[in-house]
Formats: C-alpha cells, structure tokens, sequence
C-alpha cells in the first residue's frame, strides 16, 4: 500500500495552525483527519476554546475533539523569540492558518509578505470577521456577527419573534470548510506554478454565502424573506409535527410524487387528488390547512410509529434527534461517527468521526487533543534541533511554555 492509502489524502503536507477559538482550529482539524502533519501554536494560557463547553476531570471534551490529530507547541507570539521560533519553522511549512484581526500577524512580523519571502511556496489561509481588505477589515468580528450581517440571522426563528440563533458556531464552521476549499485549490495551483497565496476568508462573506437565492430576488423584484420557522417557504409540505409522545418529526413531501406516498402512508389517498393539494402551487397555496390535515394524522400517533408508516411508504422523514437518539441510532456507528479515542487524561472519549468518506484514502483519528504545551519540547529539540540548553532558555523566559 501507498503512503496516502496508509496515512491519508493530505500525508505528506505540513500545517502550522496559529489560530484560535472555531474557526482557524476547525480548519487544522479537518486537514489533520485526512493526514496532514499540524502543529498547532497555542499561547501559554491556552486557547479560548477549551473554556467552552463541558469538562471532565478538569478537561475541555471540545478540544478533546477540535484538536486532535494535532502537535500541541505552546509559544508566546507577542514575544519577539516567540515570532522567530515561527520565522524559523515556515522553511518547511506548506499551508499556514491564522483567525486573528486583519495587521495582527503583520503587527508580529508574521504577514504573507515577509513569510513567503523565506517560503515562497507558503499558502497562507487567513480567517477573519469582514476580510482583510475593505472598510470594515479593522472592526472585531465573530462568526455570529457574521451570521447578523449577512441576512441568514434573520432567516432564523419563527416569523412572530425576534430572530434566533443555532446554539453553535455556525459561521466559524462554514469558514473553516472554504478555508480548506481554498487551500486545496492553492496547491493545486502551486503544483502548476511552485508559487503559494493567500486565502482570503470572511466570516460575513461565508454566512452570505448561503443567501445566494435572494440576491436576485431581491435585485430584480424587490423581494425580501424573512423568518418561517421550521417551514421551508415554497415547498409544502416541508415542516415539523408533533407526535403523540412529545417529539417532533420533519416530513419534506414537497415533491408531486411523494405528496401521493404521503397520502398513502395516512391511508388518505385522496387527498392526493384534491384540486387544493394536487400539484405544488397548489399546496403552497393552502400550506396552513394542509399542515393541520398532517397533523391530526401525525398527533395520533407516537414517533416510532409514525417513522416507520412513513420509511414504508419512502417519504423522507425524521425525529428531531437529541443527542441520546444519536447514541442509540446504529446508524451513526455503522458509519463510523461516534469514535471511541484513546485519551490520557480520560482513557477514553468518544468523538464525532470523519467526513466525507474517501475510499481509497480514507481519514482517520489517531489521538484526541493534547493538553497546552503538551509536545513544546520534543518539537523544538527533534524537529527544530534547539539544544537542550537553548530549549531551557526559552521554558525559563517564558516564551514557550511546556505541560509536563
């Protein structure tokens, strides 16, 4: 077998994460799964993240999850030793990723233009709340401010309240895949011309990303959308139901085809064939009393039951899964996405497995996230030949910081 077929697609490439909190560590996860070497550079009081969440025996299980597959070197970046150690790894480094505010790396002497000069290959993929050019590029940015500016935040809840939120860092995440995105087009680029780039993400972009649709909507006939709960405006049925033991079932029978499945999974086939319900207009037309006809039928019954009338008929459906119906789902198992890892803390902890699948090169999880600190000093002597002396030196000045 190849290297790639042991290891992963990205074995081979070498990925030093300076960012923090979701988006730039999502990022370095996602390379790191498919094999990537990554480095990440964490400040000596540690990254953000791990005081998000929940916690066991004094351990952040997010970072468990966000930082694993990585090597954990601690460096104070606002020292200047701190910035050379960088300048001093980049030689060998193929993609570098980094969420701070547009200048800060600059501030450091750690922009593109000083980095691709001792590495001219370098890709350099750079996260930010409005991009790093622009009139705001200078303004703080988080991912959910991204989701308010862009529109999306106001797609969010139901039409009669204030626009809500999905309770995790959204943006932070759909960042991350479009700086993989692009880094993986800049080696392909790289391969054909030996130069590296910039990859130039913006939080607020990345939330606009999914308005595409009413854009022209909105440039052609003046059409703003807004909140509609949990329907999905112009394709009913396509909402939530309640079930007769309390929890919620999505039904999408939005097209002609499986209207007609639906009504016979209700054992109510005519409706299929009344006028108000016939074809897709029709039902968007009369979305309101449709839904009132699916729920008498779904409230009779308890969601089990419900899902299977509805798999016979193939009508895609599902329950409004909480996290013990995701654990007591064979599916996920079956796929491989609730992964038992080795921890030294812990033992063990179980973390979400890898997407997407490859075939011939699949990822994997070979440990969970380290403590802060926890390979400063192996990297620095075996990877970066410092001495032992020299190493000393920079654990007592405080510019790296070691977790024994």
């Amino acid at each position: 077998m190849s290297h790639l077929e042991d290891f992963g697609a990205l074995h081979g490439l070498k990925v030093l994460e300076v960012g923090s909190t979701a988006s730039g560590p999502f990022c370095g996860r996602l390379m790191g799964d498919f094999g990537a070497e990554v480095i990440k550079i964490e400040s000596p009081d540690g990254d953000p993240i791990r005081g998000l969440g929940h916690h066991a025996e004094g351990k952040s299980l997010y970072a468990a999850s966000i930082l694993r597959n990585k090597l954990n070197v601690s460096i104070d970046l606002k020292r200047s030793e701190g910035q050379e150690l960088i300048r001093r790894m980049i030689s060998d480094v193929d993609i570098l990723i980094e969420n701070f505010r547009p200048g800060t790396m600059e501030k450091w002497n750690l922009g593109f233009e000083e980095l691709s000069r001792l590495n001219p290959r370098l890709i350099m993929v750079r996260i930010s709340g409005y991009g790093q050019t622009g009139n705001y590029r200078n303004r703080p940015g988080y991912g959910v401010i991204g989701e308010a500016m862009s529109g999306l935040r106001d797609l969010i809840g139901e039409p009669d309240r204030p626009p809500s939120r999905v309770a995790m860092p959204l943006t932070d995440y759909v960042s991350a895949l479009y700086g993989v995105i692009g880094a993986l087009m800049a080696l392909r680029a790289r391969a054909v011309n030996g130069k590296g780039q910039v990859i130039d993400v913006s939080l607020i972009e990345s939330a606009f990303s999914f308005m595409e649709s009413f854009v022209p909507a909105y440039a052609q006939k003046g059409i703003e959308e807004t909140r509609s709960g949990a329907r999905l405006p112009n394709s009913a049925p396509n909402t939530i139901f309640r079930c007769k033991d309390g929890e919620y079932i999505h039904i999408a029978a939005l097209a002609d085809g499986i209207f007609r499945r639906l009504a016979l999974a209700m054992d109510q086939p005519e409706i299929a064939e009344n006028a108000k319900y016939k074809t897709q207009q029709a039902r968007n037309s009369h979305e309101s009393e449709l839904e009132g006809l699916i729920q008498e039928w779904v409230g009779r019954k308890d969601s089990a039951t419900i899902q299977q009338m509805l798999d016979r008929h193939d009508v895609p459906a599902a329950k409004i899964y909480k996290m013990k119906d995701i654990f007591n789902d064979d599916y996920f198992k079956s796929r491989d996405m609730l992964i038992d890892v080795p921890d030294g803390d812990l033992g063990s902890v179980t973390l979400a497995g890898i997407t997407p699948k490859l075939s011939g090169t699949p990822g994997s999880i070979r440990w969970a996230g380290r403590k802060t600190g926890e390979d400063t000093e192996s990297f620095l002597k075996k990877h970066m030949n410092l001495s032992d002396e020299k190493v000393s030196e920079l654990i007592q000045s405080g510019v790296v910081f070691v977790n024994d």
